[in-house]
């Protein structure tokens, strides 16, 4: 059995070691708060050949709420777990730099032909982690908060220490198992690929995504 290994996403990040890792053909499986079109673009030419990629939304996201409005303390987070998409607060420079527009239009491509997208549901906890699996076996990453590139490494963001486990299989093999079982709860999860989706794409368009996302809603 391989031993566990510790990315402090200082001298070893998570990015370093996915872009080093992924291979053509393996499959993604993330479970986390957030979800960022920039973490995609540092990871492009990895994530482009992957087979495909399932993505668990850890808190209610996306969802069309059910009353007239959710509490304060609930809805506020909420809206800054959507936002993630077109970078978080500590992306702000990327986004100074212009490309919002093609990194927006690669990301949504990628995402029609390898993506999925479920929320939770409920009011009850998910823990972060993400899973890597080719052919022959599965490698597991936690604690994944979100999928930005501060959370992978690529900068501190508000982080002070940030460190991330690399399990192997048989205990990777446990996770992976743990992902399959809330992915396949309907009780549990509900699809928003299309409205992830449409979020991106109106980023690339003439309209400000934050206001036809919201008018979608």
């Amino acid at each position: 059995m391989q031993l566990p290994q510790i990315l402090d996403n200082v001298n070893k990040t998570v990015k370093d070691d996915l872009a080093a890792t992924i291979n053509k053909g393996d499959k993604l499986s993330i479970a986390a708060a957030c979800f960022s079109i920039y973490a995609y673009q540092v990871l492009k030419k990895q994530l482009d050949g992957i087979d495909e990629m399932r993505f668990i939304f850890t808190s209610p996201t996306f969802l069309k709420e059910k009353t007239a409005k959710t509490a304060r303390e609930f809805y506020i987070p909420r809206l800054s777990r959507e936002r993630s998409l077109y970078g978080t607060e500590f992306e702000v420079k990327l986004r100074n730099e212009l490309t919002q527009k093609a990194i927006a239009r690669e990301c949504a491509d990628w995402i029609r032909k390898k993506v999925k997208f479920r929320s939770n549901l409920t009011g009850g906890n998910i823990s972060g982690f993400m899973n890597l699996t080719n052919a022959e076996t599965t490698s597991t990453y936690l604690p994944i908060h979100g999928f930005t590139t501060a959370d992978i490494g690529c900068e501190r963001g508000n982080n002070i220490i940030n460190p991330a486990n690399k399990l192997f299989a048989p205990l990777s093999d446990e996770y992976m198992k743990m992902f399959d079982q809330v992915w396949n709860d309907k009780n549990l999860l509900q699809d928003v690929t299309e409205v992830v989706l449409a979020g991106i794409t109106a980023a690339y368009q003439e309209n400000a995504p934050e206001f036809i996302y919201f008018v979608a809603l």
